[in-house]
């Protein structure tokens, strides 16, 4: 397709023009949002590098992460100071469900392996509608039998999922639909959609939970956000460079608030510097902690609580709003569902001009849902090595060996950026290989994103001052196909022939930086001179 001879843009390709102009900010929100921040490199301050083994899923309910969030189906803004998602109980499970599990490396007979059932359903480039689905059983979750059965398996064996576990068996699960339409890109329309699939009347659960993320443990001189109740219906919440947003959601009976902080009593023993803390929810409605939520209504981390009951096949909805303002009369009235209804049909055109050509609808669905894929796999990626190696002032010194373990020949390498995943869960990480590979489909979508990825890992504050691209935290040093030139060129054909548009001063900023690159290369995997290169 080519939009050259058609100058008229469609809504969303007016978001991203404005988005681009900085006249609107519609990529600031976005599913930012891990899937998996525990048994991360940025998370391991291990004397040994035993990354998946020093933050396992288990301690992720109740010790603050250093560098990004996790979450389920959620949201943040660009730079992860105040993030939203769901959680969900059943009655049934040991904990709350805030996250995706997973078998780490070791754990898992192929690996890492995610055991859990979700899906991408639909997503724009400015994150102006976007829709995921997960599937929550009704029964206690079978972490045990899933890890355990997975160990005693060799290589040569299939994996053993959770759908042979039998808790789907005879429908027994809820369908959860998050759905996220922009009313303009600072007001952010929620919608969470749930479907009893079982023969008979379920309860569920829900906690919308909205906290900031903990930036504040590190650094004597940090600043603390606060989230706190205005009234009933609304809260407030306040961080020292967002500066000021609303949660608005349906009253009920009781309302959550803790602190996104370690429970350093669980975690070893320690007195814990809060009363309130990361697992305090969890502890209050699943283990019955009474004093576990602050009844003051503050803190930096907090959900209202719904309590769903559906018959067989039923559905319910509950609706909230993050915006700007805290002066919306009515947030749910008619308009809310008419700007869904408008974001849904401004994305179905946006993918109809895309591709106009006639296509089964079953094809239209698996490339719409693909793209969704790609676009729900954009995360906040946090990694400053500096201060990584060395700690942080708060917190016990580390150990002399850990310097010399990992990434200690790249402390120039300052990470604060949106960036395409290869996946938010199995690798919640950038590889520079396969964001090369990533490009080529987002610049069919959004090639002004496109760009941005491949010059960002050129930048000073990426590329090693002797030529090498970083390969990925496990190690940076690691050596990659070399193929971001290839890319950068793809990147610059694909927006010219669908777009009709031709960055030059994108090819050569590129490739001033990839010279050194191939400078690097030369150096050092080409010792017979004869520009092969080693892997």
């Amino acid at each position: 397709m080519n939009t050259q001879n058609n100058n008229i843009l469609t809504p969303e390709e007016q978001r991203l023009e404005a988005d681009f102009k900085h006249e609107e900010y519609w990529r600031r929100w976005g599913p930012y949002l891990s899937e998996r921040q525990w048994g991360t490199v940025r998370e391991d301050y291990s004397e040994d590098g035993s990354a998946w083994d020093y933050f396992s899923h288990e301690q992720s309910h109740y010790r603050a992460y250093r560098w990004g969030e996790d979450g389920l189906c959620g949201i943040s803004d660009n730079h992860q100071r105040l993030c939203f998602a769901i959680a969900l109980w059943n009655g049934e499970d040991s904990m709350l469900k805030e996250r995706l599990f997973g078998l780490t490396g070791s754990q898992g007979n192929h690996g890492e392996d995610v055991k859990e059932y979700y899906f991408y359903l639909d997503n724009t480039p400015s994150h102006s509608y976007m829709k995921a689905l997960y599937k929550y059983p009704q029964s206690a979750f079978p972490y045990a039998e899933l890890l355990t059965e997975n160990q005693q398996r060799d290589r040569k064996s299939l994996e053993y999922e959770l759908l042979e576990t039998g808790v789907f068996a005879e429908n027994r699960y809820f369908d959860v639909f998050v759905e996220y339409a922009k009313a303009t890109a600072e007001d952010i329309l929620i919608k969470i959609t749930v479907n009893n699939l079982a023969s008979e009347t379920k309860i569920l659960h829900l906690l919308p939970t909205l906290w900031f993320r903990n930036t504040w443990s590190w650094n004597e001189k940090s600043n603390k956000p606060i989230l706190k109740k205005i009234n009933p219906g609304l809260i407030e919440a306040n961080h020292p460079t967002l500066g000021k947003r609303w949660l608005y959601f349906p009253e009920t009976m009781e309302l959550f608030f803790t602190e996104n902080e370690t429970n350093k009593q669980r975690l070893s023993g320690e007195k814990n510097t809060s009363a309130y803390v990361k697992d305090g929810i969890n502890n209050y409605l699943v283990n019955g902690q009474k004093d576990a939520i602050n009844p003051n209504m503050y803190g930096t981390k907090f959900a209202p609580h719904y309590i769903l009951e559906l018959g067989a096949g039923e559905t319910k909805t509950i609706k909230l709003r993050l915006a700007n303002s805290p002066e919306i009369r009515q947030p749910f009235d008619t308009k809310f569902d008419n700007i869904f209804q408008t974001r849904i049909a401004e994305a179905d055109e946006f993918y109809q001009r895309l591709s106009p050509c006639k296509m089964k609808d079953e094809w239209r669905n698996i490339q719409r849902q693909a793209f969704a894929g790609l676009l729900w796999t954009k995360q906040y990626y946090h990694y400053i090595v500096e201060d990584w190696l060395k700690g942080d002032s708060t917190q016990p010194q580390v150990s002399e060996n850990r310097k010399n373990i990992r990434n200690y020949g790249w402390i120039h390498l300052f990470n604060d950026d949106i960036i395409s995943m290869p996946d938010k869960w199995e690798y919640p990480w950038y590889a520079v290989w396969d964001l090369a590979f990533h490009t080529i489909p987002l610049a069919i979508i959004d090639p002004g994103f496109a760009k941005r990825q491949l010059d960002l890992i050129t930048r000073e504050w990426y590329m090693h001052p002797n030529g090498q691209l970083p390969a990925y935290e496990w190690n940076f040093s690691d050596v990659n196909p070399p193929v971001h030139a290839w890319g950068t060129w793809r990147v610059y054909q694909i927006e010219k022939e669908v777009y009709g548009r031709q960055d030059r001063k994108f090819l050569e900023r590129v490739f001033q930086k990839l010279l050194l690159n191939f400078t690097w290369w030369v150096n050092q995997k080409d010792v017979e001179g004869n520009n092969v290169f080693e892997g």
